[in-house]
């Protein structure tokens, strides 16, 4: 794969990677139709997984996978207590009762977080000590994944991310 190229107006020119690639070959294949938005959908695709990846990999370095991860920092952003219903978790993780008890049964064995009563998981000191480690060692992750960009093009991506998801979903859509 190529490098891409600042043009003398400022834009840069897109190396030709994969997706460029597959572009070409529909474009030759099926000039019949407009595959542009291969484009945009197959990079983000792409950037999706090798996100998925590296983020799956610094847990991994605290012993989690991503679904623990995800009950621990949930637990630890709410402030003190630290605690909730499993049925909270599940809406905020956007999985079943069943799915999020199975996660907080696996951080219960490992003494990270503790049932307590009224249906409440809590974190346990050990458990909060663990997500401060976690949270710290993925935010440096995001800032080194996102280091090839400039501030202003994060910014400029941010917010038409935002602008197509809720496009795509809604204001009020609820989701992760």
């Amino acid at each position: 794969m190529t490098t891409d190229q600042v043009l003398a107006d400022g834009d840069v020119q897109l190396s030709h990677d994969l997706v460029a690639r597959a572009l070409d070959q529909w474009q030759s294949e099926r000039p019949d139709l407009d595959v542009s938005p291969q484009g945009v959908i197959g990079r983000v695709q792409r950037l999706s997984a090798r996100l998925s990846d590296e983020i799956a990999a610094e847990h991994a370095h605290h012993g989690l996978d991503d679904d623990e991860y995800d009950v621990l920092t949930t637990l630890r952003r709410t402030g003190e207590p630290y605690e909730m219903t499993s049925g909270e978790l599940a809406r905020l993780a956007v999985v079943t009762t069943v799915e999020m008890d199975r996660r907080i049964d696996r951080l219960a064995e490992t003494g990270l977080v503790t049932r307590t009563g009224d249906a409440l998981v809590a974190l346990t000191l050990t458990g909060r000590s663990v997500a401060d480690e976690a949270f710290t060692a993925h935010v440096a992750n995001e800032h080194r994944l996102i280091g090839p960009l400039s501030p202003s093009e994060r910014a400029d991506l941010e917010r038409l991310l935002a602008r197509w998801i809720e496009a795509l979903e809604g204001p009020d859509h609820v989701s992760r």
